[in-house]
């Protein structure tokens, strides 16, 4: 996959190894037939192929919104999706940088920061 990574993101390791986890992907599709949300909720979002999306869009400048924030917190980490990945997407890694990445810049109300501790700790 082609990336243009914003100024911002160029600078950054994470952004640099985000870019070069994107670059693997070919949008296949075999991971969707993997993923549990995505078999659950019938959303691209809600798969990997979509939030490789979401993350590539932030990654180029986008600004996410709760929206982007939700879909990449309904994934269950259970990397399922890179074990049919034929081109060996590390999408495990990607996600957690797309999780830092926006939550970066989308607060958190202060009820979900609450309950987010709690279960944490």
């Amino acid at each position: 996959m082609q990336t243009q990574l914003s100024p911002e993101y160029q600078a950054r390791a994470d952004g640099r190894a985000a870019e070069a986890i994107l670059r693997k992907c070919v949008h296949c599709g075999f991971c969707t037939a993997t993923c549990p949300t995505y078999q659950l909720l019938g959303d691209e979002l809600d798969g990997p192929r979509g939030r490789i999306y979401l993350m590539k869009q932030v990654l180029e400048g986008a600004e996410p919104t709760r929206k982007t924030q939700m879909h990449l917190d309904r994934c269950l980490t259970c990397r399922n999706c890179e074990t049919t990945c034929p081109s060996g997407v590390d999408y495990g890694h990607l996600i957690d940088i797309g999780r830092k990445l926006v939550d970066e810049k989308v607060p958190r109300p202060a009820a979900e920061k609450a309950v987010r501790w709690l279960l944490k700790e």
